[in-house]
């Protein structure tokens, strides 16, 4: 049973580690990105934004009607909270929407020297019911990210509780800790997993020992008595078959991991989530997941998929061990630079490899697709040529059908 308050156009948040990808994102259907500052972020390699991005990204983003939110959600340690006002005011008067943070010395922080600067927690602070999110809600915090720990049906409980708007995870990798909440990269690498550097040493291969009290150890790998070097990595979240309960339960934000992703994996995943949230705010009665939406996912999927904690406490079977049972079928090989709707002709940037006689896919926003094999080509002599070798060269070919700048490429592998 729906009802008015349920039936809430969610809004669809992907993650934009560049500026080009954020840009990607929004052209690709996202209502609103998330980006990483400079400073007080959890992924220090993941192409932080400088003031002169964010102006620049935040002008794009208003331009087409979307947000920016900022990533300031490390654990801080004595002394890491020093100009973090300055950074709060600087980003709240750059125009962002929002900033995404844990530690409640940082929440205290912004909220008394930045005033104006609307605050989100994030999923590191393991919220996972309706009591904590009023809490957070009388701290002067408009949304709560869930913890991915959270259950469907605990959503729907918590949306029953509190006016809080929700946020949650809804694709992408999973942390095989409790939200985040891990030292295992401090041991292993000496990168601080909670203030910007995991390494993510939970997906390394790790080789399993007997070790006998006062004996020798020995490898259960090389005995064969397991097959294979352990893991503990996690599957990846796809939660494109349940967008009906989702909405339904009142989530607000439907939140796209992956800020060290490629503008491929972006595109396709952004343009995925707004064609079924779009499909399905038309029409709620005669929704039904489509297929092509599930094989449009897996063409950027580099780890099986799973439902997470959404409708069960997973398992092994949520866990990577063996040869994957699908593998990537697909990679990024271009992106549309120009269209001459007189010859037919697109202008491309190579992005990988690929040659005459390959058959390609073009995709756009809006979940426009078309196959065709690649005839002829030529360089930006006009010379014909038989393969486009060197990244980021300029080339065109005649196209099968129309296509629009910002257009991508795909290639069967």
């Amino acid at each position: 049973m729906t009802n008015e308050r349920t039936l809430k156009r969610p809004e669809v948040l992907a993650p934009a580690g560049t500026l080009e990808k954020l840009k990607t994102a929004i052209h690709y259907g996202a209502d609103a990105v998330y980006i990483g500052g400079n400073a007080y972020g959890l992924r220090s390699r993941a192409g932080n934004f400088t003031k002169e991005d964010m102006i620049e990204g935040v002008a794009f983003a208003k331009e087409h009607g979307a947000k920016v939110y900022v990533a300031a959600n490390m654990v801080t340690h004595e002394g890491n909270q020093e100009g973090a006002g300055d950074f709060f005011r600087e980003i709240r008067d750059v125009g962002i929407s929002a900033v995404i943070v844990s530690d409640p010395a940082l929440i205290e922080i912004c909220a008394s020297e930045a005033p104006g600067l609307p605050i989100h927690l994030s999923t590191q602070a393991s919220a996972t019911n309706y009591e904590t999110l009023e809490f957070w809600k009388n701290e002067g915090l408009e949304r709560v990210v869930l913890a991915r720990e959270v259950s469907m049906e605990e959503v729907a409980e918590i949306r029953k509780n509190t006016d809080v708007e929700i946020e949650a995870f809804i694709h992408g990798a999973m942390c095989i800790s409790y939200s985040g909440r891990c030292t295992l990269s401090n041991h292993m690498s000496m990168r601080d997993a909670n203030r910007g550097g995991c390494s993510q040493s939970c997906r390394w291969k790790y080789e399993l020992y007997d070790m006998p009290f006062g004996g020798e150890r020995t490898s259960l790998t090389d005995k064969g008595e397991v097959e294979e070097e352990f893991s503990m990595s996690a599957v990846d979240m796809a939660m494109i078959q349940h967008i009906p309960e989702l909405i339904q339960n009142g989530v607000d934000s439907f939140k796209i991991e992956g800020r060290m992703k490629s503008i491929h994996y972006v595109s396709t995943v952004a343009n995925v989530y707004k064609k079924a949230v779009d499909t399905y705010m038309e029409d709620p009665e005669n929704y039904e997941c489509k297929q092509e939406w599930i094989d449009e996912l897996w063409k950027v999927a580099q780890r099986e998929l799973s439902t997470g904690f959404y409708y069960h406490v997973p398992t092994d079977e949520e866990q990577l061990f063996g040869e994957r049972r699908k593998i990537p079928q697909y990679k990024f090989i271009g992106e549309v630079m120009a269209y001459d709707e007189a010859t037919k002709v697109a202008t491309i940037r190579q992005r990988n490899h690929f040659s005459v006689g390959d058959e390609i896919e073009f995709y756009g926003p809006g979940f426009n697709h078309f196959h065709q094999t690649v005839e002829v080509m030529y360089n930006e002599e006009g010379e014909s040529i038989d393969r486009a070798p060197n990244p980021m060269m300029i080339l065109t070919m005649p196209v099968a059908q129309p296509v629009a700048v910002g257009d991508m490429i795909r290639k069967k592998k």
